[in-house]
C-alpha cells in the first residue's frame, strides 16, 4: 500500500489550514493557497488542483476578495484524514484488484491471489485508522498515542 503524493499532500494542506485557519482572536480566518504552498513547500498549481477537489468534497470554503483564500468547511475536530485522502479520489486499498468490490481477483486467470484476503484487510485497517484521526489530532501531534495505546490494549488482552 502506497499513498500517493496527491493524499500526502491533500492532509499536509489541510492540517496547515487547521492549523492556521485562526487568527489571534481565535476567529476563522481564510487562509491563502499562497500561503499554504510556501509552508509546506508544495507547488501552488498542485495545491489548487487538490482544493478544487476539497471543495467539491465539502471539506473547504473558498472566500473571494481581498484577504480571501480557504475555511475548512467543518471544525478540524470533525473533519477525519480518510474524507480527506478519499475527496482527492485516492482509494485506500492495499490490494492490486481494480476495483476493492470487484469479484475478479488480480490473476490473470481472474482468481484471488493468495494473499488477497491479507492485504484487503490491512487495506481495511488502513481506512479504520485514518478515519479516527481528525485533523486537530494530526495538528496538536496525538496521532502516535492512538498506535501505541491500542497496540498495549491489545497486548494486555493477548494475555
Amino acid at each position: 500500500m502506497r499513498l500517493s503524493t496527491k493524499g500526502r499532500y491533500a492532509v499536509m494542506a489541510m492540517a496547515d489550514l487547521a492549523k492556521n485557519g485562526r487568527g489571534p482572536d481565535g476567529a476563522s480566518r481564510a487562509v491563502s493557497l499562497a500561503e499554504i504552498a510556501a509552508r509546506q513547500e508544495i507547488s501552488l498549481s498542485y495545491l489548487e488542483q487538490l482544493f478544487a477537489r476539497l471543495r467539491k468534497g465539502g471539506l473547504v470554503q473558498s472566500v473571494r476578495g481581498p484577504g480571501g483564500g480557504y475555511r475548512l468547511a467543518k471544525a478540524a475536530h470533525e473533519t477525519v484524514v480518510a474524507e480527506i485522502v478519499l475527496a482527492v479520489d485516492e482509494p485506500i486499498r492495499a490490494t492490486r484488484c481494480v476495483a476493492h468490490s470487484s469479484p475478479k481477483g488480480c490473476m490473470m486467470g481472474g482468481e484471488r491471489c493468495i494473499t488477497h484476503n491479507l492485504w484487503e484487510d490491512l487495506g481495511a485497517e488502513i481506512h479504520a485508522y485514518l478515519a479516527a484521526v481528525s485533523l486537530e489530532d494530526v495538528v496538536m501531534n496525538r496521532t502516535g498515542g492512538r498506535r501505541r495505546s491500542a497496540t498495549s490494549a491489545e497486548m494486555g488482552a493477548a494475555a
